[in-house]
């Protein structure tokens, strides 16, 4: 960046952009809680909700920020071609983060004489092991989904409303990695470490670029550094490095699309008394906002640093499940 460069007001902005500048407004001191509180997030379900934004009948929350306009913008930043895969290989094994393993079992192997071999998969993706995308109707509050739909709506027949199915059409736009542990000069944060706003407004300054509207904002923790060095760990029972609640009025302001990261992106334990996934919460119910959960941020950070650049397009596509809370898949960033 320039010597031109720094942080200025939003009216500057017009003319600096004529100078190639990225500009970052910081927010003020004290404007993001640390003491977070129930009541807190409380109000700020009501205080940061999209609830009726697109309509008292909208499904798909705040993907609607993802328009033809900001398909067409992320398309530009594909220069390179490299591609770089943000999903974890499946764990088969238990383990004491992944009560759940991915079960893959071989129906025929040829060995009777048949021409073809084939299988079956099945994978609680839930929880703390399998690199999925949460739907808006994973969680409740005070009973209630995104835009008001009730936990009735959920039957055993699965989800009448904000089914995973809605995004069937994919997910097309700009990506965005923050990679905290190199903004820190580590390899990894630990279990209950927390990001704050100014980590994400640093990492910002760092990188050169600036979360916008439209933007899936993917939160490295480097979880599966440590997962490798150390070995897994009970993340319910130790915690995990992730986002500050108080992170969430910042990214409503800055109008994210999607939010993902290489754990929940909660951190854990929260720090908020009686709420145990304030970030989760207050995403999903009152913002809309999908999540992505378990990436490996890995090798996505190894390629930003040699394309010397902190964005990409990012794609995915869920299982068009009716019904679905969520879907395992394979997001992938393209250079």
């Amino acid at each position: 960046m320039s010597n031109q460069c720094r942080v200025l007001p939003v009216a500057a902005l017009v003319s600096l952009l004529a100078l190639g500048c990225v500009v970052i407004e910081k927010s003020s001191p004290g404007e993001h809680k640390r003491d977070a509180t129930a009541a807190d997030v409380e109000r700020w379900h009501t205080e940061l909700s999209n609830w009726n934004r697109w309509g008292k009948d909208d499904e798909i929350g705040a993907i609607n920020l993802i328009t033809p306009e900001k398909r067409l913008e992320a398309a530009q930043l594909v220069r390179s071609g490299v591609s770089v895969s943000l999903a974890h290989n499946v764990i088969k094994e238990k383990t004491p983060d992944n009560s759940s393993p991915f079960e893959h079992t071989m129906t025929t192997i040829g060995a009777d004489g048949k021409f073809y071999c084939a299988d079956r998969y099945s994978v609680e993706y839930h929880g703390y092991a399998h690199t999925h995308m949460d739907s808006i109707n994973h969680f409740f509050y005070k009973d209630k989904m995104y835009n008001g739909f009730t936990r009735n709506d959920v039957t055993k027949d699965g989800a009448q409303k904000l089914s995973i199915h809605k995004l069937k059409n994919g997910i097309f736009t700009r990506g965005i990695l923050m990679d905290i542990p190199s903004l820190k000069g580590k390899r990894y944060l630990e279990p209950g470490e927390p990001i704050y706003v100014e980590d994400l407004e640093a990492w910002e300054e760092k990188a050169g670029v600036r979360v916008a509207s439209g933007d899936v904002v993917f939160i490295s923790t480097g979880r599966w550094a440590r997962r490798a060095e150390k070995g897994p760990w009970d993340v319910d029972a130790e915690g995990a490095a992730g986002l500050h609640v108080s992170c969430v009025q910042w990214l409503r302001k800055r109008d994210v699309a999607m939010l993902g990261s290489d754990a929940a992106s909660d951190v854990l334990p929260s720090g908020v008394e009686g709420v145990s996934h304030p970030v989760h919460l207050l995403i999903l119910s009152a913002m809309g906002v999908h999540i992505f959960d378990n990436c490996d941020l890995e090798n996505l950070s190894r390629v930003c640093a040699a394309e010397n650049r902190w964005e990409f397009l990012i794609t995915a596509a869920p299982l068009p499940v009716e019904g679905g809370t969520g879907s395992p898949l394979n997001p992938i960033a393209t250079f």
